[in-house]
């Protein structure tokens, strides 16, 4: 039985034996090296895309099965943040449910912005693909909120 390693961990891999690799080992599957393996913060957040143009910048974010009102743009100071938020609850009646699951969410991205016109700013959604046209300008920017069309 000493010869087997739980979770694929493999003792031999050329470093000094130190005397706790049974240890780790043993508590290896019960600690693991990450709280969610598998998962990292550039995997949960969702992907944008920023391109400059000679008069504007087009961010495009990526948000599949995103409806238009889960979703805040805003434009404070210097930065353009993006918000989603989500929450499914389907009910379906005349069930008995033996177990069922309810699921919420949220992500932000922020972009930092500087000599835009944020009076200007347009967004739209199609096709899962969130599109925002932030032109240039040489003035301070103020706050305000972007409805999406």
């Amino acid at each position: 039985m000493s010869g087997l390693v739980p979770f694929g961990r493999l003792m031999n891999n050329g470093f000094t034996r130190t005397g706790f690799e049974d240890f780790r080992s043993v508590f290896g599957g019960f600690f693991p090296e990450s709280l969610a393996p598998g998962r990292s913060l550039m995997a949960d957040a969702f992907k944008i895309d920023i391109e400059e143009k000679e008069n504007e910048y087009l961010i495009e974010a990526e948000l599949p099965g995103v409806e238009k009102q889960e979703i805040d743009i805003n434009v404070e100071e210097d930065s353009l943040s993006i918000t989603v938020n989500r929450a499914e609850n389907a009910e379906k009646q005349g069930k008995n449910y033996v177990h069922k699951e309810r699921r919420s969410s949220s992500m932000s991205r922020w972009v930092r912005l500087s000599m835009v016109d944020t009076e200007q700013i347009k967004a739209s959604l199609e096709n899962g693909v969130l599109s925002i046209t932030v032109p240039k300008n040489t003035t301070q920017n103020s706050a305000r909120k972007i409805e999406i069309m």
